[in-house]
């Protein structure tokens, strides 16, 4: 590979994680550069402290900079479509079109209210910082509606673009992990068969293991 891939970000950001999984997806070498955009003082990192989960990821190869994790991910896919898992992005066009269908509905429809689930059940309770009980109830309820629809596809189809794991999904993988891992949150992924069957699966793949374990040991914020 004639450019370094590389990676600026934190691991605990949603965004960098989607795109680490990605990359481990298409079994590409790359370099993370962690940056903590803090005051050593106050060891807080600034999407922290903006309540923004997501936070911010820069993707480099060669002179191209990319700032949105999605666009990372599509990038790589067509950049290197013979590396790692072939399917990622599809491999037709009609497939493609749904991959593409399901990451807009990730991004306009699951993340805001996942967004906001992940800072108050999973970040909030790290920073001592007072869980907004209104809040939460709110995305609960709008996040519900989302997954309500999820868990209805996932009745006939084994991924959310078709039987194979694609972008689609892997999409949703950084903001469900931290809400799964609140009791709270957890309920929202296993009260439906069809999407606790789904969320299983795709959570127990190695690239997204070796994501966690990226996060555990870097995990940025709560270092201490």
């Amino acid at each position: 590979m004639a450019a370094c891939l590389q990676v600026f970000g934190q691991p605990a950001s949603t965004d960098v994680a989607r795109v680490l999984a990605c990359l481990f997806e298409k079994n590409l070498e790359f370099e993370l550069v962690r940056i903590d955009t803090f005051k050593k003082e106050h060891k807080l990192p600034e999407f922290i402290k903006l309540r923004d989960p997501n936070g911010q990821v820069t993707f480099k190869h060669g002179d191209k900079t990319l700032v949105d994790s999605r666009a990372i991910c599509r990038y790589l896919c067509t950049q290197f479509p013979n590396e790692g898992n072939k399917n990622l992005y599809g491999t037709g066009s009609l497939e493609r079109a749904s991959i593409e269908q399901w990451l807009q509905t990730e991004a306009q429809n699951f993340s805001p209210p996942s967004s906001a689930l992940v800072f108050h059940l999973a970040f909030a309770p790290l920073l001592n910082i007072p869980q907004d009980s209104a809040v939460i109830a709110e995305n609960e309820k709008k996040l519900q509606q989302v997954l309500n629809v999820y868990d209805d596809l996932l009745s006939k189809n084994e991924y959310l673009a078709g039987d194979e794991f694609t972008l689609a999904d892997l999409s949703h993988l950084p903001n469900s992990h931290y809400i799964v891992s609140s009791e709270r949150g957890r309920k929202l992924f296993t009260c439906k068969k069809n999407l606790a069957r789904w969320y299983d699966k795709i959570s127990k793949r190695k690239t997204w293991e070796q994501v966690v374990k990226m996060q555990s040991e870097h995990p940025g914020a709560f270092e201490e």
